[in-house]
């Protein structure tokens, strides 16, 4: 009877401290985001992609040519590409200050609906309501090398002063570069795909590496949500990063002093907390 009632318990003692961990990162995310309503938004470093935009937009207005903005070829259910709409709103929200066009060609067609309405609302923001033209924001198609073949021709036709790449890219990531290396285009581009991040770092001018690009995406935004949450990951890593350092220390500690049985009690301790 006690092992049925063993089995029939709701809680698993072996996940408890994974339970702890979750309630903690979501304690912190709660607190971080009430703090950046309330006007104490955290600090973030500057990076050098993001002092370039206003930089690419600005050129591309004065040689009286458009921007170029590919929110990567995944669609909303991809944090990616909601991190590339965000940066979108700020691009054109820029782009609608200067007077510049902004092309957006898409491969998924909620990501259209979803760049629409993020576009509208920045040229809402800057006040200019008449900047806003839903058709420079198009589905193209889902097929990965027709969208790749579609937007190479747009470049070497329109040849967009100022080229952002911002999203998950696989392949078309080296083509989209190159193609605008050759025209002489302003690149800032920005992704979380390890394997595309040395093509645009060797094409483009500027690029965000990994948690870069969601900063950014935070920061330029400048809602509390995004800004509370990142502070959260942040502190997050940090104390997974302090419990390791803790327990290599305390590992080794036992290795050189086995006679110390308290070190192994605690090193079982900490690899239980973390999980293992």
């Amino acid at each position: 009877m006690a092992g049925t009632a063993a089995d029939a318990s709701i809680l698993n003692a072996h996940r408890l401290p994974l339970a702890a961990w979750i309630v903690g990162i979501g304690a912190a995310t709660t607190i971080f985001v009430w703090r950046a309503r309330r006007g104490k938004p955290p600090t973030i470093r500057r990076i050098a992609a993001l002092e370039a935009v206003d930089e690419a937009i600005g050129r591309a207005t004065e040689m009286g040519r458009p921007v170029l903005f590919i929110p990567g070829i995944q669609d909303m259910d991809n944090i990616q590409t909601v991190a590339g709409v965000t940066m979108l709103g700020r691009v054109a929200k820029t782009a609608a200050e200067y007077d510049a066009a902004v092309e957006a060609p898409v491969c998924r067609s909620l990501v259209m609906e979803a760049a629409r309405e993020a576009v509208q609302a920045s040229c809402l923001a800057a006040g200019r309501a008449d900047a806003y033209q839903p058709d420079r924001i198009h589905y193209v198609t889902d097929e990965q090398f027709g969208y790749v073949a579609y937007v190479g021709g747009k470049m070497m036709r329109e040849k967009p002063a100022a080229c952002f790449y911002m999203g998950c890219f696989f392949a078309e990531s080296l083509i989209f570069s190159e193609n605008g290396n050759s025209i002489g285009a302003i690149q800032i581009a920005g992704t979380a795909e390890s394997s595309q991040l040395p093509f645009f770092v060797a094409a483009c001018d500027y690029t965000l590496i990994g948690e870069e690009f969601f900063a950014a995406s935070a920061y330029l935004s400048g809602e509390p949500d995004q800004l509370g949450t990142l502070q959260a990951q942040d502190s997050g890593k940090v104390a997974v990063m302090m419990f390791m350092v803790i327990g290599a220390v305390v590992a080794t500690a036992g290795v050189l002093m086995p006679s110390a049985t308290w070190l192994g009690e605690f090193g079982a301790l900490l690899r239980k907390a973390m999980g293992g």
